[in-house]
């Protein structure tokens, strides 16, 4: 399922399950993605958010606003949501948008954006992060992932 996903984008969705298990979630929901990605792209946070320490931010504010349940045991295949389904698709949809052969952590992030009423989208509005001028702002100058992908030979 991950193929077309850069090595950053499969760290992300990693480090979400990691996140969802950790709280004892049933599934990676858009509140783990917007964590995962937060905490393995630093140059992304501080560029969309202003600090490279967003993600501590947001696991307070999840905290604060989702019951913690108790941790589950052992490795486990953690399905993703329905919501995060439909996030991952839209990243997807983002990559071919901007031209991009594979799903970077930039389109993981305007995914999120265009999964309205999700708790994800919900905090990166709070802190002022827009699909539109996010999408402008990408158009205008890639992000490091993409700009590692496309050097390396990866773009249509």
């Amino acid at each position: 399922m991950f193929e077309r996903y850069s090595e950053m984008a499969r760290r992300v969705i990693h480090m979400s399950r990691y996140m969802a298990g950790r709280v004892g979630s049933p599934e990676i929901e858009t509140e783990h993605l917007l964590l995962g990605l937060l905490r393995e792209d630093k140059a992304l946070a501080r560029r969309f958010l202003g600090t490279p320490w967003a993600a501590e931010a947001v696991w307070r504010k999840i905290a604060q606003s989702k019951p913690v349940r108790e941790k589950l045991s052992g490795p486990r295949e953690l399905p993703l949501s329905r919501t995060s389904k439909h996030v991952l698709a839209f990243a997807a949809e983002e990559a071919d948008l901007l031209s991009n052969k594979h799903v970077c952590t930039e389109h993981l992030l305007l995914g999120l954006l265009r999964e309205e009423k999700c708790f994800a989208e919900e905090i990166l509005h709070e802190r002022g992060v827009r699909l539109a001028s996010t999408r402008e702002d990408l158009k205008r100058i890639p992000h490091n992932d993409s700009a590692k992908e496309k050097t390396a030979g990866g773009s249509r």
